[in-house]
């Protein structure tokens, strides 16, 4: 890596699971510009569904989710009711139901909520959808808290992906974010769901982490490598104690910097590939015979607000406190604070508090950033030719991406980017080039690696 280069690792940037990012979003779009939108879903169009849990038993320290502790189960059996309102209001303003592909369970702890109360909100979903017999089903887990009872009550709702929290298991990282986890607590969990028939198992690890080296990077890797799960994550901590205050807990001084956060990326994924993994795109991993590693050597791969996906639907639906949906029109999010949102709900309206309407060049922009994202090079004429545009449109954009050139980040032929493997980390940098709404003030974002 060339000191050119080195210059951008601690730049902050959008990690661009949408395009344009969530800080865009504005209250222009409210509910009843939502409704319309589902309205207008001509019938037998191709879906997902995401559910948000804003719930957790413990709050960890690193965490930039919404969610909040709950010591009891009383305001999580209250929020499942306004939950299950809102599906059906949603439902309700379809013209017919929809072709359901994928569903995915976030948090917050989705598996905090009973076994019987998933499984009637899994009954409803199907209920109100159609839900493809070989759809995708996944839940987010944190393998301290998970029970028998909760893995059977997944297995026998036809949940076939389990997404494990794990982050490092340095025990003196552990202290320092407040997420104690074992080795033996975390296999047990696999051990459980393997054998209650849940085989799609994805591991999320966490780089840049208050007191951590290259040295526990790679031991948590081995240590999760042994108990091969066929994808996984490493994010990049995103340190923001302005939006979340429990970071505040976390002694900056503890922090990497740019270049140890690089080694540390880079040696995990080093780790990863010697053993067996594909990297895809900026920060996942996965077995060649994976879904999503199939996925990406067919050039088949997405993006959305879970990070990298199998899922090409036309449309996200978004239920749950702060949950984001994406329709044909546009964006749309729910009110973040479940009191605000239950309230909505409860008077029989969306929660739908801000969202964004998609203009062609929106759409022209956003897939040549999805595409740098998940293939590491885009054409930027063959996307133009896809969306009716002139590459004129995109010229201002060209003088940084030949100065990019220049400083070995890309190679750019006048049409063609190429993000090589050395500069791999930097994807999010080469994809704000595209990002026309990028230089608007008041916007905070994570480093770029």
């Amino acid at each position: 890596m060339t000191d050119v280069r080195a210059q951008y690792f601690d730049e902050r940037l959008p990690r661009y699971t949408s395009y344009p990012t969530a800080p865009h979003f504005t209250g222009e779009i409210g509910a009843e510009c939502h409704g319309n939108w589902l309205q207008v879903l001509r019938p037998g169009t191709k879906a997902s569904l995401y559910l948000h849990i804003p719930f957790c038993r413990s709050m960890c320290w690193y965490c930039g989710c919404h969610t909040t502790v709950a010591l009891r189960d009383q305001p999580i059996v209250d929020y499942l009711a306004v939950l299950r309102r809102e599906i059906e209001l949603v439902a309700d303003r379809l013209a017919a139901p929809l072709q359901v592909q994928h569903v995915h369970f976030g948090g917050g702890t989705p598996t905090i909520v009973t076994p019987e109360d998933f499984l009637r909100l899994v009954a409803l979903l199907r209920q109100r959808f159609v839900i493809d017999p070989a759809a995708e089903i996944a839940v987010e887990i944190d393998p301290r808290r998970l029970t028998m009872a909760v893995t059977e009550a997944l297995a026998a709702s036809g949940v076939n992906r389990a997404s494990l929290g794990v982050q490092s298991f340095d025990p003196v990282v552990q202290r320092a974010i407040n997420r104690i986890q074992s080795v033996e607590q975390t296999a047990g969990a696999v051990a459980g769901l393997r054998a209650a028939g849940i085989r799609g198992l994805s591991f999320d690890l966490i780089f840049g982490l208050p007191k951590q080296t290259v040295r526990s990077c790679i031991e948590t890797v081995e240590r999760c490598v042994a108990l091969r799960p066929d994808r996984l994550s490493v994010f990049g901590y995103a340190h923001v104690p302005g939006f979340k205050k429990h970071q505040r807990r976390i002694d900056e001084r503890d922090l990497p910097g740019g270049l140890e956060r690089h080694g540390q990326a880079e040696a995990m994924a080093q780790a990863l590939v010697a053993a067996g993994y594909m990297r895809i795109g900026l920060d996942h991993f996965a077995l060649p015979d994976d879904a999503m590693g199939q996925a990406r050597a067919a050039d088949a791969l997405y993006r959305n607000f879970q990070g990298y996906t199998t899922d090409g639907a036309e449309a996200l639906i978004g239920f749950g406190a702060s949950a984001i949906g994406r329709l044909p029109d546009g964006y749309v999010q729910n009110e973040v604070v479940v009191g605000r949102y239950a309230e909505r709900v409860l008077k029989g309206d969306l929660a739908t508090a801000k969202g964004f309407r998609l203009s062609a060049g929106d759409r022209l922009r956003a897939e040549l950033i999805e595409r740098l994202m998940c293939e590491l090079a885009v054409d930027i004429g063959a996307v133009c030719a896809r969306h009716e545009a002139s590459p004129e449109e995109l010229e201002p954009s060209f003088p940084r991406l030949w100065e990019l050139a220049q400083e070995g980040v890309i190679q750019f032929d006048g049409c063609r980017v190429l993000i090589p493997e050395d500069s791999r980390l930097l994807v999010r940098k080469v994809a704000s080039v595209f990002d026309a709404y990028l230089a608007q003030p008041g916007r905070s974002y994570s480093r770029s690696v």
